[in-house]
């Protein structure tokens, strides 16, 4: 069964450039012998945590040992305050004619808030969701690529993804399926869509207002190659 699976942070919402700024006004104080932005911009998809301990291994310095909690905090009260859908997604979302679901490194309880910011949840509340609590091992891993075609009982061949980050791109790819780089949220730096090919992107799309096209060439690509 073909499957349309979006990531949600820098797919679905235009929440990736929130994090970062209040991850960086944070870490500037807490650890100031790094360029946290540069970290930052390779870190990209991954959970908060992952990067938290990542920039800790860099550093000279100790985070505080309620340091996750106190990022997760002060995002999610910006989030509450600015988050905004992604150009373009409701409308794409809208004019799309198969099953959806949504896989995202961030909890249940921060991408079911964020699709109600954002008034996504009209269009997307009742999409089967899988997150990165529900495996072992986040995106870049696959696991929870694997897991997702599992319980949709769908095979990875079956599944397009639309994905923002370089993390993202590499665990779907390594699950077998086919990936959209998306490169229209606010976060997103020139040579962004060359990272993303790299990484194993299929095609890149730098609006939502493409989405319906690559899907329906995706779609006539694996009909094509269907044996007569």
């Amino acid at each position: 069964m073909e499957t349309l699976i979006f990531d949600c942070d820098g797919v679905l919402v235009d929440s990736e450039v929130i994090a970062e700024a209040t991850l960086l006004a944070q870490l500037q104080q807490w650890l100031p012998d790094l360029e946290p932005e540069t970290v930052l911009r390779q870190s990209l998809g991954m959970t908060t945590d992952n990067i938290l301990k990542h920039l800790q291994q860099l550093s000279n310095h100790d985070l505080p040992s309620d340091a996750l909690a106190r990022i997760d905090q002060a995002i999610e009260a910006r989030l509450a305050d600015e988050l905004e859908a992604v150009h373009g997604v409701a409308e794409a979302v809208s004019r799309l004619n198969l099953p959806l679901a949504i896989v995202s490194n961030s909890s249940r309880y921060r991408v079911c808030n964020s699709l109600a910011t954002t008034e996504l949840n009209l269009l997307l509340g009742s999409v089967p969701l899988f997150t990165a609590e529900q495996v072992e091992h986040p995106k870049p891993d696959p696991a929870v690529y694997r897991f997702a075609a599992r319980q949709l009982k769908c095979i990875p061949q079956d599944c397009l993804v639309v994905e923002d980050s370089v993390s993202g791109v590499t665990a779907a790819t390594a699950a077998g399926m086919t990936v959209i780089g998306f490169t229209g949220a606010s976060h997103i730096e020139p040579g962004h869509d060359q990272r993303l090919v790299e990484a194993g992107a299929w095609r890149i799309l730098p609006d939502m207002s493409g989405l319906q096209e690559l899907v329906a060439i995706w779609r006539q690509s694996r009909t094509a190659q269907e044996p007569q």
